[in-house]
């Protein structure tokens, strides 16, 4: 965790930005697991470390991180996840576990591309695109019933 966030807070000065004690902290609760997580789960356990909170404060802090590419949202569970590879700004696509809710970050080369191509061909200018895959991950298969 120390090693992530020391690479978020040099991506931040990269980019102009600062990456405050509040938003440190809401990075961290994100980056705690594997599956995405809701901004009331995360306003809750800021509160439950004592944080004065509130929901305002942490999606601008959300807002913050996904403008840096630190994370991602996951827009059919409404919620965020971390990014591998903030130090590029890319377009993520996700595999979304409907077993264990565990999100994991792909990159299909040039699907992002792709398909802002395609959209220009037929008049279509694209603003943000969202690419989720919901199955279940090899832990799931091996435990689901046949």
């Amino acid at each position: 965790m120390s090693d992530a966030l020391a690479r978020a807070e040099t991506v931040c000065a990269q980019r102009g930005g600062r990456l405050t004690d509040n938003r440190r902290r809401v990075l961290e609760l994100v980056w705690r697991s594997h599956a995405p997580v809701g901004a009331y789960e995360i306003l809750e356990a800021l509160r439950k470390y004592g944080a004065a909170a509130a929901p305002p404060t942490v999606y601008r802090a959300l807002d913050f991180l996904m403008e840096q590419g630190l994370v991602h949202r996951i827009e059919s569970r409404n919620a965020f996840a971390g990014c591998p590879q903030p130090e590029q700004h890319h377009v993520a696509q996700y595999l979304l576990c409907e077993g264990c809710g565990d999100a994991v970050e792909i990159e299909v080369g040039g699907l992002a591309r792709r398909i802002a191509n395609r959209a220009a061909e037929i008049g279509f200018i694209v603003a943000a695109q969202t690419v989720e895959a919901r199955g279940l991950c090899r832990r799931c298969q091996q435990t689901a019933p046949a």
